[in-house]
């Protein structure tokens, strides 16, 4: 894959662009800032990068706002956010982006880059177009959701199943996690969407739709 790196930590960038390299990836910019990385990803077009929230000047919402600055002028341009603290809101307004079109995107702590496998794992889906939630990003949605919105329909477990397609898990994963058969989870997946009163569409697209709605309620 072709990616591009923004983050003002140089040992962070540093490292992600030694891993990376040799697991075989081609780093085509590493960056320290938010207008460097929407410049990169307008003259490269990546196949997916990875951005920092946090960069400068203030080191407060800089990284995410040039990543929906990027995925303006690039659309559907995959983008996989690092974060050194759960920010839920900062997660609702990085998957508002895909606004139903599609487009790779995620949402981890940097914790989780130190498990190599599981993050080069969220990167190839983020990639491939996938949506990728960190699970404690998942758990504090859970924790602020509100009696009366839409998931209030949901059984337990369609919660449970909702939230693993969260964190962009396939149907064989999610049903693998639960230790259940692939046809439960798809039965599951099928209640949600009817409960949910999507729109026919691709399975992809449902998808989306499923967890944009669990995310805003």
């Amino acid at each position: 894959m072709r990616i591009v790196i923004a983050d003002d930590a140089v040992l962070l960038r540093e490292g992600l662009v030694r891993l990376l390299t040799e697991s075989g990836h081609q780093v085509v910019a590493a960056v320290g800032d938010g207008d460097a990385l929407v410049e990169a990803v307008v003259e490269h077009r990546p196949d997916v990068s990875i951005v920092d929230v946090r960069m400068p000047p203030s080191h407060t919402d800089e990284g995410l706002r040039a990543a929906v600055e990027a995925r303006r002028l690039v659309p559907r341009t995959p983008i996989l956010v690092l974060s050194q603290y759960v920010e839920v809101s900062y997660a609702d307004d990085l998957l508002a982006t895909t606004g139903g079109a599609g487009g790779g995107i995620g949402y981890l702590l940097k914790d989780r880059v130190a498990a190599i496998d599981e993050f080069l794992d969220a990167l190839r889906r983020v990639a491939a177009g996938g949506t990728v939630l960190d699970p404690e990003v998942v758990g504090q949605l859970f924790a602020r959701r509100r009696r009366d919105d839409p998931l209030s329909e949901l059984t337990p477990r369609e919660r449970e199943v909702l939230a693993l397609m969260a964190e962009g898990r396939s149907n064989t994963a999610i049903a693998r996690s639960l230790v259940v058969s692939d046809g439960a989870v798809e039965k599951h997946v099928r209640n949600i969407f009817t409960k949910l009163t999507l729109p026919p569409d691709t399975e992809q697209h449902r998808r989306v739709l499923a967890v944009l709605t669990y995310l805003r309620n």
